[in-house]
């Protein structure tokens, strides 16, 4: 792929997102981060405000953003965890994270898909988590974590012949983000347990996962597709604990 290269990012303006906007602006990237709040200013990035609970308010960001841009690469970054136990656990949430995980990936995708077919190229990069496979009090996170993982797989195979890659980056813990203090505050002494269990001895960094997503997003990763990369220090091969 020779030219601009343009990725829209969800989530950009904390934690892994914002690392994985960092990075792509290195590389030259037009980023568009689709957020509540504004990632860090840069000449190349582009803020879009939207709840992304809101399913219309979504679709409607997302369809500015196509008439704007000619976008190469989506990154749906943004997530959440509502954590409870099974006899907690909410419908509401369900629908919730349902939509925030899946109903924006689906927006994104259909949004974006046509152009990359025009062009014949196009990256998606969806962000699911080590919890896929299973942590107590994650019902609903894992379910529509796990989710994304097969919508991506059957994209893979329909968007392939058009040149476009559909793959998921899955993270295990990881430390100095919004999503991980909700649950350990800092200070907290089991995160030095949880460090402990996972098999590199330590905790992951937004920038472990944005390499990842930065690989899946390269044009030279054209036969890579399908796939799920597990970011997690070896978490997804046993059991943590938290």
């Amino acid at each position: 792929m020779s030219g601009k290269l343009t990725a829209l990012v969800t989530g950009g303006s904390a934690g892994i997102g914002a690392e994985i906007c960092s990075r792509l602006l290195a590389a030259g990237y037009h980023v568009v981060s689709l957020a509540r709040r504004p990632a860090a200013v840069h000449a190349r990035l582009t803020n879009v405000a939207v709840d992304l609970l809101d399913a219309a308010a979504t679709a409607a960001a997302a369809a500015d953003v196509v008439r704007r841009f000619e976008v190469t690469h989506v990154i749906h970054n943004a997530g959440a965890i509502r954590a409870n136990f099974l006899a907690d656990t909410s419908v509401a949430d369900l629908a919730a994270l349902s939509q925030l995980h899946l109903g924006v990936a689906l927006a994104l995708a259909q949004a974006v898909t046509p152009g990359m077919q025009a062009r014949r190229f196009g990256r998606i990069i969806l962000m699911s988590s080590r919890a896929a496979i299973g942590v107590p009090t994650r019902t609903v996170y894992s379910a529509t974590k796990s989710g994304m993982i097969g919508m991506a797989r059957t994209w893979a195979l329909e968007l392939g012949p058009h040149g476009i890659t559909v793959n998921v980056v899955a993270p295990g813990p990881i430390e100095s983000t919004e999503m991980f203090h909700e649950v350990l505050p800092a200070g907290d002494p089991r995160i030095a347990r949880l460090a402990n269990s996972i098999p590199v001895q330590r905790l992951g960094t937004p920038a472990d996962v944005a390499r990842a997503v930065e690989f899946f997003a390269s044009p030279d990763a054209g036969f890579v597709t399908g796939q799920v990369l597990y970011v997690c220090g070896g978490a997804s091969v046993g059991a943590i604990a938290i």
